[in-house]
């Protein structure tokens, strides 16, 4: 859809347990002074602001930004939610829009969501780590460059 500039929205939320996050700046703050097993949103907005403030983070919403290549990294949206309940997982929802009217509803819409085994305080979870050795074989033989297997 990028390719052919049908690709109209794309929404990353990554929800995490607050030890799991290593941010910076207002979000390391905001994210240090939660209590209670509530939900808190800490960030919601374009990836290209969300990038200085959680480096360690958003590699896949920073991804998804290049590969999104006609919305990049101001269009692509970010959202960082920081949950004390989340004891065992990290979870990443994706919300794709795609052709059609957004207005009138009438519109291409699809939404994924990964839940990856993490133990509290993990940056990564645990099936990440093979996730990266498959598309690095992958990549294997494809020249110089970047791809995204």
């Amino acid at each position: 859809m990028a390719d052919r500039g049908t690709l109209q929205g794309l929404k990353i939320t990554m929800t995490k347990h607050p030890t799991s996050f290593k941010l910076n700046g207002i979000l390391k703050e905001k994210n240090e002074q939660i209590t209670g097993d509530k939900a808190v949103i800490l960030y919601d907005g374009p990836v290209r602001e969300l990038c200085p403030l959680a480096p360690n983070n958003i590699n896949t919403m920073a991804a998804a930004a290049i590969a999104a290549h006609n919305l990049g990294f101001d269009k692509v949206q970010g959202s960082i939610v920081a949950d004390p309940s989340l004891r065992d997982w990290h979870i990443v929802e994706i919300d794709v829009t795609g052709p059609g009217d957004v207005k009138s509803g009438e519109v291409f819409t699809v939404s994924t969501v990964r839940k990856n085994p993490a133990k509290i305080g993990h940056v990564t979870g645990s099936a990440t780590y093979a996730s990266f050795l498959s598309s690095m074989l992958q990549a294997k033989g494809f020249g110089p460059g970047v791809h995204l297997c």
